[in-house]
């Protein structure tokens, strides 16, 4: 089971810490699943005390520096661990779900939509995203879930502009 394979004891250790997005890619029944409602819990709770002029670029830069942290740190697990598409590793999870919220106003019903759109995506990957899948390590594992959270947040931008009003 992926929850039980555990990193090596070496220099990769912040890798590892980051890839598993602090441990959630170890927790059980759907690690990225977890990894996505952290990441959504954290985004209201930090975008909640920012001014809201800054959230949407906040969220951009954010989304973009978990990605390009991401692609190097899940090489290294995967490497390391001689998995493909590690379970554990989740920090494509939330560079995935953070794209899915870059504009999302902070009101729960947001927030949740854009959660099961990008989980939806995810799981599903409609083409090209299982294309993706194929890139090289850590940038095939990565740029299927930003393609689900660009999918999400192109339907949460769509609903929040045409069907919430």
């Amino acid at each position: 089971m992926d929850s039980d394979f555990r990193p090596p004891a070496s220099r990769s250790r912040l890798a590892w810490l980051v890839a598993t997005f602090f441990g959630t890619g170890y927790l059980p029944l759907g690690p990225g699943t977890w990894a996505s409602a952290a990441t959504v819990l954290l985004w209201w709770a930090a975008a909640r005390a920012m001014n809201p002029a800054w959230r949407w670029p906040t969220a951009i830069v954010v989304s973009l520096a978990v990605t390009l942290i991401g692609i190097p740190t899940s090489t290294v697990v995967a490497r390391e661990s001689g998995r493909k598409d590690p379970g554990f590793v989740v920090i494509d999870e939330v560079a995935g779900q953070m794209i899915a919220l870059i504009g999302a106003p902070l009101n729960w019903k947001y927030l949740l939509v854009g959660f099961i759109l990008f989980r939806s995506f995810d799981i599903v990957k409609p083409f090209p995203l299982r294309r993706l899948e194929q890139l090289p390590l850590g940038t095939g594992i990565m740029m299927d879930d930003v393609g689900a959270g660009l999918y999400a947040w192109v339907l949460l931008q769509a609903f929040e502009r045409f069907m919430a009003r």
